[in-house]
């Protein structure tokens, strides 16, 4: 078995914070356009709305939704390279791509934007792959991540119309699904 390639420590942060200041750019640019950049959003079922499954990620309804996502983004994604560089864009990859087309296909009509199916993607990941890893330090990443974000999973029940809990649903199941899938493959 190979150990995952890392970046050290100080370029993770760095990497996290080079992602957050970009979405932070288009959160700006938004805002001062009126949120003109959303009608790039994820439309479901929607031809135009495809491209949305790439560029929602970047877009916000609000401030407070921009908030909202951008802490938790920056942090997952610096506990996430704790699982390899390779593993951190892959997780990414297949988080928004996947989480993305299953709310394109099965979400509401709306349009769909944020990082939160990425972030839920993330924090499922974080969740059981630590537990599935057998390694202390991924396993203590799992902890924290369970117990100081797990009333994230509140976020999968449709109680809010402004909400897309398609988003949070779809990306937390592919989130589980890349730890089962990557450590499956690890132990292979």
């Amino acid at each position: 078995m190979s150990k995952a390639i890392t970046l050290p420590f100080k370029q993770q942060i760095k990497t996290a914070l080079a992602m957050a200041l970009l979405i932070s750019a288009i959160e700006l640019i938004n805002l001062l356009t009126n949120r003109s950049l959303n009608q790039f959003g994820l439309i479901p079922r929607q031809i135009n709305g495809l491209f949305g499954i790439i560029s929602a990620p970047f877009l916000h309804g609000s401030l407070w939704h921009y908030f909202s996502n951008i802490i938790p983004f920056t942090l997952f994604s610096v506990l996430m390279m704790q699982h390899g560089t390779a593993r951190y864009i892959k997780v990414s990859l297949i988080c928004t791509l996947v989480s993305g087309l299953l709310v394109w296909l099965f979400a509401r009509q709306a349009i769909h934007v944020g990082a939160s199916g990425l972030i839920y993607g993330y924090f499922g990941y974080l969740v059981l792959a630590g537990f599935l890893s057998g390694r202390i330090k991924l396993l203590l990443i799992s902890l924290f991540v369970g117990i100081s974000y797990g009333t994230l999973v509140f976020g999968i029940l449709p109680i809010g119309r402004y909400i897309s809990w398609e988003s949070h649903l779809f990306g937390l199941l592919t989130g589980l699904f890349c730890a089962y899938y990557f450590n499956k493959k690890r132990s292979a």
